[in-house]
């Protein structure tokens, strides 16, 4: 920066440039936080005029497993830990699978990098409807092919394998593009010198091609984590939260609560313990990846 333009800047041009995205950030982000986080400190009917202040009562009968909405509510947590445990390693370690083979040299690579990435195109509706009546267990194509009697949408654990499976096959491709992204990010030279010293597919893999992903690893990881355990539409399209809310994830409930009870007091309480618990995962994954590079 010249002496001339150092001397023509002013104090708040720094300011003045960040206004209009503090302005948004402020109205869109910090204000509804702000709201949403009264909102639980009250008994908030949307249908009552009076909305009367309990404190953290809404927070305690939530932590009370007693409590009608307590039991309701970590059983939701419960489905939504089931799903997330369930999906991420395969959402982690197949779209890796598919990066590596897109990322070889072959004819119509390209055909094949739309085809896998295609599904996630499509919203949710279309996957969450499209896949209710090809499992149903009565007239679905998915039974009627394979000859079996599974009733995919109502009962456990055969829910829980169509609503992973399903959302496998709707989100593998953008994790895949993601790798595939960091992949070619990663120099030739280093795989070039790795071959030169003899190591083999395997020794390049875990050397020099896991290191090179590391940053892209661990957005993908945390990305992943965070979309799971905010699972909302297949549940709510393919099975309804059946067998007895056992497939009811959290966001689902929260939903539900505020909008179909019009309790908004114990849905905003519901949504801020939700965020607690993925603000401290995400703190874990970070600090096991830092962990992993300072060693």
């Amino acid at each position: 920066m010249s002496a001339v333009t150092a001397r023509r800047m002013r104090w708040w041009t720094p300011y003045a440039f960040l206004a209009p995205y503090l302005a948004l950030f402020t109205v869109f982000m910090i204000v509804p936080i702000g709201f949403g986080f009264w909102t639980s400190l009250h008994e908030w009917d949307i249908n009552l005029p009076a909305k009367p202040f309990v404190g953290l009562g809404n927070y305690a009968e939530l932590f009370d497993p007693g409590s009608v909405d307590g039991g309701r509510f970590w059983m939701a947590m419960r489905a939504t830990g089931v799903f997330t445990v369930a999906s991420v390693p395969i959402l982690i370690v197949l779209p890796l699978l598919v990066a590596l083979l897109m990322n070889g040299r072959f004819a119509g690579r390209n055909v094949y990098r739309a085809v896998y990435f295609a599904p996630y195109v499509l919203g949710v509706a279309v996957v969450g409807l499209l896949w209710r009546f090809l499992l149903d267990g009565n007239i679905g194509l998915v039974n009627d092919y394979l000859g079996l009697e599974v009733q995919w949408t109502t009962d456990v654990p055969p829910a829980w394998i169509a609503l992973v499976g399903v959302t496998v096959w709707w989100t593998l491709g953008l994790n895949s593009v993601i790798f595939l992204a960091g992949l070619q990010d990663i120099p030739r030279e280093l795989h070039e010198a790795a071959m030169v010293d003899g190591a083999g597919a395997g020794r390049r893999f875990l050397s020099v091609t896991l290191p090179g992903l590391r940053p892209v690893l661990v957005f993908v990881v945390n990305a992943t984590i965070l979309a799971s355990a905010n699972m909302f539409g297949q549940s709510y399209l393919m099975t309804a939260g059946a067998p007895a809310d056992q497939t009811k994830t959290a966001i689902y409930l929260i939903a539900e609560t505020g909008l179909r009870q019009f309790d908004m007091g114990t849905a905003s309480a519901m949504s801020f313990i939700l965020a607690v618990f993925l603000m401290g995962v995400s703190v874990l994954v970070f600090g096991a990846f830092r962990g992993r590079r300072s060693r």
